[in-house]
């Protein structure tokens, strides 16, 4: 079902009074255009038309924007990515292991986003491989898929990382070696998060340093005393498990369409989870300012990767796993890169190509148009006077 109220129709709304109030990053106001005329005449098109000479039932379909923020742009890229995650399966359990940042921390998110994120990255991978080469844990090269999380379900700012990893890895004689605990992670999460703290603030006083930014010693007292969360959720105990989560959190994007309630008066209500309070589902109000603040501050900086693959599922190291899957006789899935067509029909259900009139026919493209260039007077005019592609 498509939702009633979208994001681009709140930056349409409000957003040139929004850029104006507040003067946004410039990387800022491009993704805001660029979900503003989302699926627009600006961005151009195609005319369809069915095949059936008794229908010949005419559409406009417009071109998507495809910014990773957008709300009506993941799908497509969704599927396939995880498609791709399909060939590198294994049959044994996977954990799942969050590493999150205090939020005396979001004001260096705020002002040094790639740093910050780039630091968060690195430090939950060297925490995690720590653990994973030492003989007393695992003993072996792991695995992991990190995924980076920027909000929370109010659009607060709550940078943490989804680590997914396959219980096990690859010894020095390149034999796979299985973890041999069955608890809710594959180590101790208290110690791990003692050495993520120690960790992330070696490298974060580095970046400091280098950027010259000055660090009150109270802050750094504070921020060495506390304990830092590091918290494992249910592991997964097959593939199919992982596929399902993957599905869900890979291309996640701060607030989805389907959460918006309303839009009136200069004000946006969503649907929120209190996890505070047992994950009820709650509604919060914003003005539409604050509404915008809140989404900008999750739009991550320029060609920064969000989702970043280690150990044996790197690209550039994966003979490894390939070999041992033939080992256990496991057949990866094939990575053909399927199209839109067939993912909308196989993976939503909705077959694109059928026409929605008679239901016989199928629709072809007969006209394509630059942005801003739809034709005239489409719906009063047959385009049997155009020119077909």
């Amino acid at each position: 079902m498509r939702p009633q109220y979208e994001v681009a129709q709140i930056i349409r709304d409000y957003g040139d009074g929004f850029v104006q109030k507040w003067q946004p990053l410039f990387h800022h106001q491009r993704v805001l255009n660029a979900l503003k005329i989302c699926r627009t005449a600006e961005l151009g098109g195609h005319v369809e038309r069915c095949t059936n000479a008794s229908c010949n039932h005419e559409r406009i379909a417009y071109n998507s924007c495809r910014n990773r923020h957008c709300p009506k742009c993941q799908t497509t890229n969704r599927e396939r990515w995880i498609l791709a995650r399909k060939t590198d399966m294994l049959n044994c359990t996977y954990f799942h292991v969050v590493f999150t940042l205090p939020q005396q921390l979001n004001a260096f998110c705020l002002k040094c986003p790639k740093e910050l994120y780039t630091i968060l990255f690195q430090a939950s991978k060297e925490t995690l491989f720590a653990f994973g080469n030492d003989p007393k844990h695992l003993g072996a090269q792991m695995g992991a898929i990190s995924l980076l999380h920027t909000w929370g379900q109010n659009l607060s700012l709550h940078p943490h990382v989804h680590l997914i990893v396959p219980g096990g890895g690859f010894t020095k004689q390149n034999q796979w070696k299985s973890s041999a605990t069955n608890g809710d992670f594959l180590f101790p999460v208290r110690a791990m998060a003692k050495v993520y703290r120690g960790k992330f603030m070696e490298l974060f006083l580095q970046m400091t340093k280098e950027k010259n930014i000055s660090i009150p010693i109270e802050l750094r007292q504070q921020l060495y005393a506390k304990n830092w969360v590091v918290y494992a959720k249910k592991p997964f105990k097959n593939a199919d498990n992982v596929v399902e989560y993957l599905g869900r959190y890979s291309h996640k994007i701060a607030i989805s369409n389907h959460r918006l309630k309303s839009i009136s008066n200069g004000q946006i209500q969503f649907t929120y989870k209190d996890y505070a309070h047992g994950s009820v589902q709650k509604r919060m109000t914003l003005e539409a300012d604050e509404f915008l603040r809140r989404f900008c501050m999750h739009i991550l900086p320029p060609k920064f990767v969000k989702i970043r693959h280690y150990g044996f599922l790197a690209s550039r190291v994966k003979l490894k796993l390939k070999i041992h899957q033939l080992k256990i006789e496991i057949l990866p899935a094939s990575s053909t890169k399927i199209s839109y067509l067939e993912i909308a029909k196989n993976v939503m259900g909705f077959d694109v190509e059928q026409c929605p009139c008679c239901k016989t026919g199928r629709m072809i493209i007969v006209l394509q148009f630059a942005a801003n260039a739809p034709p005239k007077n489409i719906k009063n005019k047959s385009l049997t006077t155009i020119k077909t592609a």
